[in-house]
């Protein structure tokens, strides 16, 4: 964070942001003033910065969290300064895994932002935050119908039931649905287990249905043109682009395709000391389920793409799961140009197909 006008007073904010109250420590250039607690509200803490430091330029930084980043919009409508931090990126020392308390966390946040240690992450607009929301709660419907799925075919299993061989796959048809509503069991408890667990899946899956129709729906109305350009990518359809969409907002804010990558996960960790350097695989930070979906499309481009195809059997013969991840970077990469050139894709033909 750059500092502005040196002559200007300044006020350094740490903020440990709880459901019910917030530890705040507070400094100015000069001195440290104090921490204390208020209530969760960010009306309090700017009527108190009013009240006592009416003259100041204000710089805020608190942990990205549960609370999402509406107090880092409030703030920044005020004209204030705000950074929200990977709770990662703060430093740390030995002493801190051992002494813990939200007024210690609200002062180490204070302290650093004052000495410029901190760098803040993305704070998304209040729309693209509650896009990001319904993109993630397919994915919770993606976990819950698969859970809905294991809990009937184990119910089958206990119980002795066999599942006749055309339906014993990861594909739920009508026709598997009619044999399991026209089982019967000896006893009335467990045809009512089953049919509740039919009820539930039912349910979930016309949620799950509902759910990917709305989000595509919105980027088709709201994000016409990034859409278009996304779909026009080999192994991207309709709902992988409202996602990208959802969990990235603007792509035009990328200085790179690196940043890119690396803010999906799409990069690797190294581990080097002295003589010795291995690799850790992908790296934890990045948004898992965007690198899951596009890491499915990967495969599903090299099908369809000659020029994939080709780039995947240049690397053919390594591990399969590193080719795949090659070619899934490879994807972002696309993802960002046709975006920043609002140019869709081109597959080129040209290229034999084996």
């Amino acid at each position: 964070m750059q500092l502005q006008d040196a002559n200007t007073p300044k006020l350094f904010i740490g903020v440990d942001i709880h459901k019910l109250t917030w530890s705040v420590s507070i400094q100015t250039d000069l001195f440290f003033h104090k921490t204390f607690s208020i209530p969760s509200e960010t009306e309090v803490l700017y009527q108190y910065v009013e009240g006592h430091f009416p003259d100041h330029e204000v710089y805020v930084a608190y942990e990205a969290g549960c609370c999402g980043f509406h107090a880092a919009r409030y703030f920044l409508n005020l004209g204030w300064e705000v950074l929200v931090v990977n709770p990662a990126d703060i430093k740390l020392s030995d002493k801190d895994r051992y002494l813990k308390t939200d007024a210690i966390d609200s002062k180490k946040l204070s302290d650093q932002l004052k000495k410029g240690d901190l760098k803040g992450i993305y704070i998304p607009s209040e729309e693209h935050e509650q896009l990001t929301s319904l993109a993630r709660h397919r994915s919770q419907l993606t976990r819950q119908l698969r859970r809905s799925k294991v809990q009937i075919k184990s119910m089958l299993l206990y119980h002795g039931i066999k599942i006749p061989e055309q339906y014993d796959n990861n594909y739920w048809t009508h026709a598997f649905l009619d044999w399991l509503e026209s089982l019967d069991f000896r006893h009335d408890p467990g045809n009512y287990s089953l049919s509740g667990k039919i009820r539930m899946y039912r349910f979930i899956k016309l949620e799950y249905q509902q759910t990917a129709n709305q989000l595509r729906a919105y980027c088709r109305k709201h994000h016409r043109q990034d859409y278009e350009l996304l779909r026009s990518i080999p192994g991207i359809g309709g709902f992988l682009a409202a996602v990208i969409i959802a969990e990235c907002g603007d792509l035009r804010r990328f200085n790179n395709e690196k940043q890119f990558a690396s803010f999906i996960g799409l990069v690797p960790g190294i581990y080097s000391s002295g003589q010795s350097e291995k690799s850790l695989g992908l790296t934890h930070r990045g948004r898992h389920q965007l690198r899951s979906y596009l890491v499915e499309a990967a495969w599903i481009a090299v099908r369809k793409d000659p020029e994939m195809q080709a780039y995947y059997r240049k690397h053919y013969g390594k591990n399969v799961k590193n080719i795949i991840i090659k070619v899934a970077h490879k994807m972002a990469r696309r993802i960002l140009s046709v975006i920043k050139t609002e140019t869709p894709y081109q597959v080129n033909y040209s290229l034999k197909v084996e």
